[in-house]
Formats: structure tokens, C-alpha cells, sequence
């Protein structure tokens, strides 16, 4: 046997031993990564304002299960896509790191682990909220996970724009947690957040394309090429504007809100523009960062809004 032979054989062997038999410095870490945090805080952030948004009140103890409900659900969707895109997230630079691929972390483990949350979120919620925003928590994770992950993220171009309907609906499970019903004014909000999602993802997409055309992942980038992707970047845009002026036609917010929504909408647009008129995907990159940005402010100044002035209009 040859010595590079026997360090290959000695190379696999410890990789399997990583495998099966993850660091425990890195234990936890892996969990939390599982989750995927950075979606999470978002995700949590948008159910806090759906669930403040909300005519009706909730007490303070209520109003935290409710939270936590919806950020265990939201892990609990996250760590079941990880263990569905195993094999494409290994190849990808975006995500090669993730426990799974990087060999941390068993496969098995994470989808046991996502699916007790998923259970255990929707068990809670029903139990100490309502049975509604469970019944909506449990319709998300299963959209995201069943819809989403395993039938249009590898299928059609338009996989972010049907399955972006999850991520818009944590605004939505806040407002029933609180009201027990889905008003008008939640609607609204899920509207905002799934128009939102196009224009942000297809950023990330353009200056991300050799990823996904090396995971075989038929983003519109990849399928139709940067130009109709821009072009359809630019209709969510003008969709998109509008939209985030309807809290105030309903009066869910003020003066304050509407001047920051119009301040906002107004920069998306010239950061689209930019894109479009551009050459290649020059400002891909800055517009998706500022989209991030934008869907908090957005959502930030809704509450700053009703909290500090729009109650003496």
C-alpha cells in the first residue's frame, strides 16, 4: 500500500469519526446553526409586530409563548430543509459549512431534532394561545418544509415566489395569537412580506448563480438569465411600494409610518433601478443587503408608530 494511499484511508477515517462523533465544543453551536438564526430573528421580529399590531391585546406571559412558539417552528422548518438539501448544500460555497455537510452532524439527528420542535411549537401554542395560531403555525411549517423544500425549490424558477408564502406568514400567526381571528390588517402584513421576498431573493440569486447552478437549483437566474430576472425584480418593486402604504389607508398606522414607508420605498426603487439599468449584476449585491434593512425599518416604524404617535391623530 502506497503512503499517499494509506493518508487518503487515514483522511477518510477521520472524517468519518467527525461524523459520527461530533466535538461537543461544536454541539451546540451545530444546534443553534440547525435553527437558522439569522432567518429566525427576522421571522420573530415580524410575528412581534403582527402580534402588537393586532386590535386586540394579550397578556404578558401569553404574548412570549406566542413568540417562542414562533421561533421554535420557524428552527423547526429550518432544520428540516438542512436535512432535505444535505446533498446540494455540500456543494454550495453559501452553505458547504452547514453541520450536515460539513460532517458534524448526522443527518438523522437534525431531522429528529426539527421535527420534536415542529411538534413541540405547535403542541404549545395550541395549548396555551389558541387553536387557530396553531393551526397557522402548523400550516406554515408544513408549507415551508412539503411546498417549499422538497417540491418547488428544485422544480420551477418561481420556487421563492410560491414558497416565499412561509416566510410571510409569521405576521400573520402573531395577529391570531392575539385576536384568534386573521384580520384585514394582517393580510396586509403577509402581503408586504411575500412581495418583498422576489426582489430579495433573486439579489441574492444573481451574485450567488454559479452556486446554484452547481446545486442544479433552478433559480431565475440560472433558468431565464439576469435580464428577465432584473425585469421581474422590478415588478415586485412597484407591487411592492404601494403595497407598504396600505397599513395607513387602513388605519393601522400614522403620518410618521406612511413618510418613512414612501422614504424607503423610494430608495428600493432607485437600488432596483440601479440594477436594472445597469450592466450585468452590478448593485445585486447592495440591493439585497438594503432589502434586509428595508423589511425591518418597515416593520420597526408600523410599531414606533402606533406606540409614540399615531395614538394622539
Amino acid at each position: 500500500m502506497t503512503l499517499q494511499s494509506t493518508t487518503s484511508n487515514l483522511e477518510k477515517q477521520i472524517k468519518r469519526q467527525k461524523h459520527e462523533h461530533p466535538q461537543p465544543k461544536f454541539l451546540l453551536q451545530d444546534y443553534l446553526l440547525l435553527l437558522k438564526p439569522r432567518v429566525m430573528s427576522l421571522v420573530v421580529f415580524t410575528g412581534v409586530v403582527g402580534l402588537l399590531l393586532s386590535p386586540h391585546t394579550v397578556d404578558l406571559k401569553t404574548a412570549f409563548v406566542a413568540i417562542t412558539c414562533i421561533a421554535l417552528g420557524a428552527g423547526a422548518s429550518g432544520a428540516i430543509n438542512m436535512w432535505y438539501d444535505k446533498d446540494i448544500d455540500h456543494v454550495m460555497t453559501r452553505t458547504m459549512n452547514r453541520p450536515i455537510p460539513a460532517g458534524r452532524m448526522s443527518p438523522n439527528g437534525a431531522l429528529f431534532f426539527g421535527t420534536s420542535l415542529a411538534f413541540l411549537s405547535v403542541g404549545i401554542m395550541g395549548f396555551w394561545v389558541n387553536i387557530e395560531a396553531a393551526a397557522l403555525l402548523a400550516i406554515t411549517i408544513l408549507y415551508y418544509v412539503f411546498v417549499y423544500t422538497m417540491w418547488l425549490k428544485r422544480r420551477t424558477p418561481q420556487n421563492i415566489v410560491i414558497g416565499g408564502a412561509a416566510g410571510a406568514f409569521p405576521p400573520m400567526i402573531g395577529w391570531v395569537a392575539a385576536s384568534g381571528d386573521i384580520g384585514l390588517g394582517s393580510i396586509v402584513l403577509f402581503g408586504i412580506i411575500f412581495l418583498w421576498t422576489p426582489p430579495h431573493s433573486w439579489a441574492l440569486a444573481l451574485f450567488r448563480r454559479s452556486d446554484y447552478e452547481a446545486a442544479g437549483i433552478p433559480m431565475l437566474p440560472v433558468v431565464a438569465g439576469e435580464t428577465e430576472t432584473k425585469r421581474q425584480m422590478c415588478v415586485y418593486t412597484l407591487l411592492l411600494i404601494p403595497t407598504t402604504l396600505m397599513p395607513a389607508f387602513l388605519g393601522m398606522s400614522g403620518m410618521l409610518y406612511t413618510a418613512a414607508a414612501i422614504v424607503l420605498g423610494v430608495e428600493f426603487g432607485r437600488r432596483t433601478w440601479v440594477l436594472w439599468r445597469g450592466t450585468g449584476i452590478f448593485g445585486a449585491k447592495p440591493l439585497f443587503f438594503y432589502s434586509i434593512l428595508y423589511l425591518f425599518l418597515i416593520f420597526a416604524m408600523l410599531i414606533i408608530d402606533k406606540a409614540f404617535f399615531f395614538p394622539f391623530l
